[in-house]
């Protein structure tokens, strides 16, 4: 039998980088892309290469443009953190798994390294179907814990929660990640919200740049922890920001929908502005001049935001392709934990 499971792209509409830091988000996944694992029983444990882990190229020119996309790790080092971080859940919980083996494979058309979570889709597909295998049971909160600690633990990769839960609770999530919560429960308060009827979300990411999220989370986090008074107000500011969003969201206001976006943005500026690439400003700007909202789905690379109508849509569209940027309507995931 071959166990499939999927995992999806993550949007952060509001309040991020603030996830890592006790404050409050809310995103969504999206289905217009994936990454899937398949797992079988085998002998021996065995992970098998993707296009990303090929170490053959057929000039320099190939070898540019795949580094460019893919960056220098491929995902077999996910694969196998994945199982050793679901092997350490299960130690140290005294759960027992029978002794039998597997092979896993994976795949992925999820933008790399654009702010989108591909990585952390790759690694929670793979700890779903290896749970599955193994017949343990993994709450979506404790789900997202596992990716997040094969991540920053096995991997040393800088990342705050709200990706991995979005994409454990295969729906849009509102997070509070406060202090004295997540001491005393191990993960964030998070509740599943509804995206209302009425709010045309637009997402679109580079073709031409492959950016990693360290630079930005390694600043941030020295300044935190520094108690740097810009740091420490925009940290509030940006749970402020997301409590709003969600209010606007009950309640019908969505005009104000944007500009809570966009000042998301702004404020990372006002903070971040050392991380933030003149090409990534760019994308930002070139969106907004065309009269949607802007900010970055994650770290730089992609941007999530709103359009009025049809025709915005459309000015986006041209005004971003001739920038070397694709833009889509997300297919909002609001399905099954399991998948």
């Amino acid at each position: 039998m071959i166990i499939t499971r999927n995992a999806y792209p993550r949007a952060a509409l509001i309040g991020n980088p603030s996830d890592g830091y006790y404050g409050k988000t809310i995103a969504f996944v999206f289905d217009n892309y994936s990454a899937s694992v398949q797992l079988y029983e085998t002998p021996t444990i065995s992970f098998l290469s993707a296009s990303r882990d090929l170490n053959e190229f057929d000039n320099l020119e190939d070898l540019d443009r795949k580094i460019s996309r893919f960056g220098y790790y491929g995902g077999i080092r996910l694969l196998k953190a994945s199982a050793r971080k679901f092997l350490i859940y299960c130690r140290e919980r005294g759960i027992t798994i029978e002794k039998k083996n597997f092979t896993l494979r994976y795949h992925s058309d999820i933008p790399n390294r654009l702010g989108l979570a591909g990585s952390s889709a790759i690694i929670t597909a793979a700890i779903r179907a290896i749970a599955e295998f193994y017949d343990v049971a993994l709450p979506p909160a404790e789900l997202a814990n596992v990716v997040l600690a094969a991540e920053r633990d096995e991997l040393s990769i800088p990342a705050g929660l709200q990706d991995r839960v979005a994409q454990a609770f295969n729906h849009p999530v509102y997070m509070d990640f406060d202090r004295e919560y997540m001491d005393k429960f191990g993960f964030g308060n998070y509740e599943k919200i509804d995206i209302p009827e009425g709010i045309n979300f637009y997402v679109a990411y580079r073709t031409d740049l492959a950016e990693g999220s360290e630079i930005l989370h390694s600043r941030l986090k020295d300044d935190y922890e520094a108690k740097v008074p810009q740091v420490l107000a925009a940290m509030q500011e940006w749970a402020d920001l997301t409590v709003q969003m969600r209010e606007a969201m009950i309640s019908g206001k969505f005009s104000i929908i944007p500009q809570l976006i966009n000042r998301n943005f702004d404020l990372r500026s006002e903070v971040c502005s050392g991380s933030i690439s003149a090409k990534n400003r760019r994308m930002v700007e070139i969106a907004r001049n065309a009269g949607a909202s802007a900010k970055f789905t994650g770290s730089g690379g992609a941007i999530v935001g709103t359009f009025e109508d049809g025709d915005m849509f459309q000015k986006l569209q041209k005004d971003l392709s001739c920038f070397g940027v694709d833009v889509v309507k997300p297919s909002i995931v609001t399905g099954d934990e399991r998948q």
